[in-house]
């Protein structure tokens, strides 16, 4: 396993990430979790992934469990606050629901600190500024050591890391985008400024689009799979035309690629998200552990996706943004 800098931070994280998203505690219960996260640590993977909102808290819970049998210190763990209930104030960025949230989600991790803590989204409803001062006490208290963002605009990330250079707050440093073969406008094109100016580092999400990308949907959903459990996943993928024949023709052109490598087609999917140099770390979603150690493999192909390569597949997604 391969290291790399957050960003401009000190902080190293491994290059495959795990993270609970629709995993824990939907389909995996607390032995099932220990076990893909040992598998995980065992193969070098050091940065852990979690939210306030993952199956309503019990996705925390079930690492919080797991996290006991290791050293503190090893690991780098987040989580992320927002979606924290149904009150009033249980949703979004207020200084109130970001330090509420973030003590309650400690008490399920059974932790003192996480490493890293992103806003999970961006809230129209309370002041960049609010959001800030809220975050840098956080850091400052020792809950967290690193604070980010996921899923904010270019623009509402700036305005976050400006207001915390004029306060002399500790402001963000890490966001958490989704990127992959068929969504990258945001991450190569909007984000570009944010990471040549303010070495932004990245915690991507989704590498192989919910499982689209790894070809299993092109002939229809099997039973049992993602998309058939959690039909809000499908309706945003098909929200975004994600699951179309224009698509799937092109992931059976991918197919080809991949197996010229000698790869499967999400080791050329994942390989290909950390051949980006603004890519920290690809946080892997696998649930069960022949996914997970498929996953685990794809930075052995990292090196293999030389230029040629490259062009063949600019070729077939033709969608690099301009």
């Amino acid at each position: 396993m391969k290291y790399r800098r957050l960003g401009r931070t000190g902080l190293e994280v491994s290059e495959l990430s795990y993270g609970s998203w629709v995993t824990f505690g939907t389909q995996l219960d607390v032995d099932g979790s220990k076990k893909l996260i040992r598998q995980a640590i065992d193969a070098g993977v050091n940065f852990l992934d979690n939210a306030e909102a993952y199956a309503a808290g019990m996705s925390e819970s079930l690492m919080g469990v797991a996290l006991k049998s290791y050293r503190r210190e090893d690991l780098v763990i987040s989580t992320k606050i927002f979606w924290g209930g149904a009150g009033p104030n249980q949703t979004g960025l207020s200084r109130k629901h970001l330090l509420e949230g973030t003590r309650n989600s400690l008490k399920r991790l059974q932790l003192d600190y996480v490493d890293l803590l992103f806003c999970h989204r961006p809230d129209p409803n309370t002041p960049i500024e609010e959001t800030v001062m809220a975050m840098d006490s956080l850091v400052r208290s020792g809950q967290t050591l690193y604070w980010g963002t996921s899923e904010w605009s270019a623009d509402q990330i700036v305005k976050a890391i400006e207001f915390a250079k004029d306060y002399r707050a500790i402001g963000p440093v890490m966001e958490q985008p989704q990127y992959n073969f068929l969504v990258r406008e945001r991450f190569e094109k909007e984000y570009k400024p944010v990471f040549n100016k303010y070495g932004y580092g990245t915690t991507i999400w989704s590498p192989l689009a919910s499982g689209v990308l790894s070809g299993k949907y092109n002939k229809g959903i099997p039973e049992g799979s993602r998309l058939a459990r959690e039909l809000w996943i499908k309706n945003i993928m098909d929200e975004n035309k994600l699951m179309t024949p224009e698509v799937f023709a092109k992931i059976d052109g991918l197919a080809t690629i991949a197996k010229s490598m000698d790869a499967t087609l999400s080791q050329l999917a994942i390989a290909w998200t950390l051949k980006n140099p603004n890519v920290s770390t690809t946080i892997l979603g696998a649930s069960k552990p022949d996914q997970l150690a498929e996953n685990l493999k794809a930075a052995d192909f990292v090196d293999k996706l030389d230029d040629g390569v490259m062009k063949q597949i600019e070729g077939i997604l033709k969608n690099k943004p301009a």
